[in-house]
C-alpha cells in the first residue's frame, strides 16, 4: 500500500472519531440540563452514524460521519415538585443520557483514535527512514 494512502485513511479514522468524541462530551456535559417549563423538553441526546465511502483519488473505502441524530428514546422522570419544569404531580422530564453508555463509547472511540494515530506515527516512521536512505 502506498504510505501515503495509509495517512489519509489514518488520519481520515481520527476526524471520524474525533467528531465522535466530541458528541460523546456534548451528551456527558447536558446530561442534567432539563427544560426551563413543564410543557418542554430536555437535552435529547445526540447519536453518530458512520459510513464507509469510496475515496476515488485514493482508491480505496474511508470511513466518514454520515449524520449526526438524536436518541428518539423516552425520557426519564425524577420527583422535583419545586422544580419550574415540573408537571402537576412534581416529575421533571430529565435527559436520555446514560452516562455509563456515554463512557464506554468515549473509551471505544478513544481506543480507534489511538489505533489510528498509531498507524499514522508507525507510517510517519517508515516514510522518514525511506528518506534517511535515499541520503
Amino acid at each position: 500500500m502506498d504510505l501515503f494512502k495509509a495517512l489519509r485513511l489514518s488520519a481520515a479514522g481520527m476526524d471520524a472519531q474525533a467528531m465522535r468524541l466530541r458528541i460523546v462530551a456534548e451528551n456527558l456535559a447536558n446530561r442534567d440540563t432539563t427544560a426551563s417549563t413543564p410543557e418542554g423538553d430536555p437535552y435529547r441526546r445526540k447519536t453518530i452514524t458512520f459510513e464507509s465511502r469510496f475515496n476515488r483519488v485514493l482508491g480505496v473505502e474511508q470511513v466518514h460521519v454520515k449524520r449526526v441524530g438524536r436518541d428518539e428514546s423516552d425520557f426519564g422522570t425524577r420527583f422535583e415538585p419545586g422544580h419550574p419544569a415540573a408537571d402537576d404531580n412534581g416529575y421533571v422530564k430529565v435527559p436520555n443520557v446514560n452516562s455509563f453508555i456515554e463512557m464506554m463509547d468515549m473509551r471505544e472511540a478513544q481506543r480507534s483514535y489511538a489505533a489510528n494515530l498509531n498507524v499514522l506515527e508507525v507510517t510517519r516512521g517508515m516514510l522518514t527512514r525511506a528518506i534517511e536512505l535515499l541520503r
